[in-house]
């Protein structure tokens, strides 16, 4: 099991759609290594080096945490049901509503529409937020993804900075 990490104060929580199989075995968000993840987070901006998948506790020390809209692992995130992303979203916004980051970013345009509910999502922040907290989709990070890392960078590096003018 991949477990959330999470606290508050935190400049932004990432949510990805589910553990792969990699993760799950390992106990560590991201872990295959052909997602891009890790290496994206830290060319962004958001850490000082690039973590490794069982470094992942070390985010909070860059007030940054992770989780995810579904539990269970599979293969790919297309396994995932449209019920388990629409429950999974409304625990999403428990977590956010407890822990109170200043921004979520939900890493794929179809977790964000059809866990959260929403239509017609385009990359970048949303005009929907979960009470204070922005909301942000950014493209998902996986190796079976077909973005280039320069154009994942390039939509990281902008939430990055968005929060960097807010003094965050």
């Amino acid at each position: 099991m991949v477990k959330d990490i999470i606290d508050s104060g935190l400049r932004v929580l990432f949510c990805g759609i589910n553990p792969g199989l990699s993760s799950s075995s390992l106990g560590y968000p991201f872990a295959h290594p052909a997602n891009r993840f890790w290496k994206v987070l830290h060319l962004a901006g958001f850490t000082e080096r690039q973590l490794k998948p069982e470094e992942a506790e070390q985010m909070l020390t860059f007030r940054c945490g992770v989780t995810k809209l579904v539990e269970r692992p599979t293969v790919q995130a297309s396994e995932v049901s449209l019920q388990e992303l629409r429950s999974g979203g409304q625990a999403l916004i428990e977590k956010v509503e407890r822990y109170k980051p200043a921004a979520l970013a939900v890493l794929g345009k179809q977790a964000f529409e059809r866990g959260l509910g929403q239509r017609g999502a385009t990359w970048g922040k949303q005009t929907y937020m979960i009470g204070d907290t922005e909301v942000w989709v950014l493209p998902n990070p996986s190796g079976l993804s077909r973005i280039t890392l320069d154009k994942l960078v390039e939509a990281y590096q902008e939430l990055d900075v968005a929060l960097k003018a807010r003094g965050l």
